[in-house]
């Protein structure tokens, strides 16, 4: 199905590798970032499909990253970007944050994993379930590192905390090797509110979700309900993060 798969940084670097069936020059990589890294950014949606040489090349651009499988036959467009997608999310469930520093200390489990997934260029599995039974490295936890960005000028002083859930290896055990039966749920709620210069209310618009990590051996049942006592503030639970502030 497809020849070659790898990963590219923003500046393009080559991160990940894997040529699987030897129809494509070695060469991709560079070809593809040539006709990509043009593309302006403020042009509607992504940089478009790329045909050089009879080399189809698909991409999916996932935190930064973009994951590329090129193929010579002619193959479905969407199942080869689904695919790209689940490797990007296995990939993530493993190393628990998807950048560039937590792929090259963890190359060789990321190698593992791309030989599980994907053989002679066919999809085996996309499942981290199963790929437990045949994955062995450990991976290396990396802590995310979140910028604030431009309201970090309103902001001196204040600690940003990110949700635990979403930056947490399924695989990752304590130190000891003992497992871990724990679960992580984390409530993230966004308000958009834009004012005019007098203060005033002109649109609002509040976004929620619900993302969580299981730790826990096998498929047991769980209730979990939320807390009666809730309360915002630096004694409380719950932390307010301002993202951005646009005048």
């Amino acid at each position: 199905m497809i020849s070659q798969f790898f990963v590219l940084s923003q500046r393009g670097d080559n991160i990940v590798f894997r040529d699987y069936r030897g129809e494509v020059q070695k060469g991709s990589p560079e070809t593809f970032f040539r006709k990509v890294k043009f593309w302006k950014e403020d042009a509607d949606g992504d940089a478009p499909p790329v045909f050089v040489d009879g080399v189809n090349y698909f991409h999916v651009k996932v935190a930064g990253l973009l994951f590329v499988a090129t193929t010579r036959i002619n193959v479905s467009p969407s199942l080869v970007l689904e695919l790209l997608q689940r490797t990007a999310r296995v990939i993530k469930d493993y190393l628990g944050v998807l950048n560039e520093d937590s792929f090259r200390k963890n190359f060789v489990l990321v190698y593992e994993l791309l030989d599980e997934v994907i053989d002679f260029g066919y999809a085996q599995t996309t499942s981290t379930e199963v790929l437990k039974s045949y994955v062995f490295n450990e991976p290396i936890v990396i802590e995310s590192a979140l910028p604030l960005g431009p309201a970090s000028i309103f902001m001196q002083g204040t600690k940003r905390m990110p949700g635990t859930a979403i930056t947490k290896s399924v695989v990752a055990n304590e130190p000891g090797g003992r497992k871990r039966e724990e679960i992580f749920v984390d409530v993230i709620e966004k308000i958009s509110v834009t004012f005019n210069s007098s203060g005033f209310i002109l649109t609002s618009e509040i976004d929620g979700t619900i993302q969580m990590k299981s730790y826990l051996t096998g498929n047991p049942e769980i209730r979990l309900a939320l807390n009666e006592d809730l309360s915002i503030g630096t004694s409380g639970y719950f932390v307010v993060i301002l993202y951005s502030i646009m005048c």
